[in-house]
Order: C-alpha cells, then sequence, then structure tokens
C-alpha cells in the first residue's frame, strides 16, 4: 500500500531541459502562422497558397513536438529509470504509448 501512496504523489512537469521561453516563442508564431490561414480561407485565396502554409504549420509543430519528446525520453523517462522510481513502469508504458500515436 505504501508504494501505491508514492506512486500516487509524484508530480510530472515539463522537463526542465526544455527552454519554455523558446517552445513559447514558437507556439506563438505557430499561432500567428494559423491565423494567417484562417485569413487567407476568409479572403479566398489559392487552395495551393494555403496547404503550402498548413505544411508548414505542420513541420513546426512536429519540430515543437520533437523537441519536447526528446528531452522527455532523456531527463524525465532516463532519471525515472535511473533513480527506479515508483512509476518508471508507467511512464515507459506512456512513452510507448505516445511514439504510436506520434508516428501516425
Amino acid at each position: 500500500m505504501g508504494e501505491d501512496l508514492k506512486e500516487e504523489l509524484i508530480v510530472r512537469k515539463l522537463n526542465p531541459n526544455n527552454d519554455r521561453r523558446a517552445l513559447i516563442r514558437r507556439l506563438k508564431k505557430i499561432e500567428g502562422q494559423i491565423k494567417g490561414i484562417q485569413n487567407m480561407v476568409e479572403e479566398e485565396r489559392y487552395c495551393i497558397d494555403i496547404l503550402n502554409q498548413i505544411s508548414a504549420v505542420k513541420s513546426a509543430m512536429s519540430s515543437v513536438g520533437n523537441i519536447i519528446l526528446s528531452n522527455h525520453i532523456s531527463g524525465c523517462v532516463s532519471d525515472a529509470i535511473e533513480n527506479n522510481e515508483a512509476d518508471k513502469d508507467k511512464m515507459i508504458k506512456e512513452l510507448i504509448d505516445m511514439l504510436n500515436k506520434y508516428s501516425r
């Protein structure tokens, strides 16, 4: 029972290896790109131009995701395994599930 309680008390947050400001900057840029796409649709711009912008946003989101994923693996997951933390098996399963989702 004590082991279960210990697992519940572990609170996970964004890995400190992530440069939070840089990630927020990137996300705000992506937000601006999405607003630009919305304007393009409202203005009935050429489909290929809109699709090019959508492709750029997808690529930018993928880059942000890759940064966070990389830092999660090298930080959170690695630390949990090295320190034999109570939730390490859960974290490994979460990682596998996320990789399956991410690769679709």
